[in-house]
């Protein structure tokens, strides 16, 4: 019998966490059998939380930025960004598989030391990104084309590569696009489970937290409705196939 994958979710609202959640089984190949769900948006990761009942984790996005000051961070973003310290010291250490998308990104570049700023910001849609000489090499990109398109938008981003971090994609706005520490710890700023659907339901969900003006949003919808990822889809497949165990 093979060990489920934890996802980890911190979205708030309920039909955006559901919807993230199935474009991860989806994109994945993944059975409900094969997957634990987590939603830690209201108390945090348990105390007794163990990673070898697991293949690996999937953590996805949320609303919470790091770069956000002290003094405005709510309680359970602040024991959010705590939890995250702990359970990264067990992931980081014992090069346990691990894929954090846009949040998740921020979260992992900040432990390694990166500063998370809104220097790099990019709006909600969709952006044509290159995949560096070590991502070529790399499992879950090899026999990709040069560049892909992706969907993301986000308010902040590493402002570095992390130190000991392997640089596996860049983009012209935003240069720490996807890296790996070790050879199984993975973080990518964009949303490798994003589509049309999804990133609908989300400009939707996400119009005045200044992602972008809400009277953008009919436009942004029909530009991402225009887009199709498949290869950064793939990019979560080839994660579950190659750890799960």
């Amino acid at each position: 019998m093979t060990k489920p994958f934890l996802i980890m979710q911190l979205r708030p609202e309920d039909d955006t966490s559901d919807n993230e959640y199935a474009a991860i089984m989806k994109y994945g190949g993944l059975q409900s059998k094969d997957a634990h769900r987590l939603r830690i948006e209201k108390n945090g990761i348990p105390d007794d939380l163990e990673l070898d009942q697991y293949s690996g984790i999937i953590v996805g996005g949320s609303p919470f930025d790091i770069s956000t000051p002290a003094d405005d961070k709510s309680a359970i973003q602040k024991k959010i960004e705590e939890d995250f310290k702990k359970l990264f010291n067990q992931v980081v250490p014992n090069d346990f598989p691990f894929l954090g998308a846009c949040s998740g990104n921020g979260l992992l570049g900040s432990y390694l030391g990166t500063s998370i700023s809104s220097r790099y910001s990019e709006p909600v849609g969709s952006a044509r990104l290159d995949i560096t000489e070590a991502g070529m090499a790399d499992p879950l990109l090899t026999g990709f084309p040069d560049s892909i398109t992706v969907l993301l938008g986000h308010k902040e981003a590493c402002d570095n590569v992390p130190d000991g971090a392997v640089l596996l994609m860049t983009g012209n706005d935003c240069p720490v696009q996807m890296f790996r520490v070790g050879r199984n710890v993975y973080a990518t700023q964009f949303h490798p489970e994003g589509d049309s659907v999804g990133f609908t339901l989300r400009i939707h969900a996400y119009k005045h937290h200044g992602y972008f003006k809400p009277h953008e949003a009919d436009c942004l919808i029909d530009a991402v409705c225009a887009e199709e990822t498949p290869y950064a889809q793939e990019i979560l497949k080839r994660f579950v196939n190659r750890y799960q165990r």
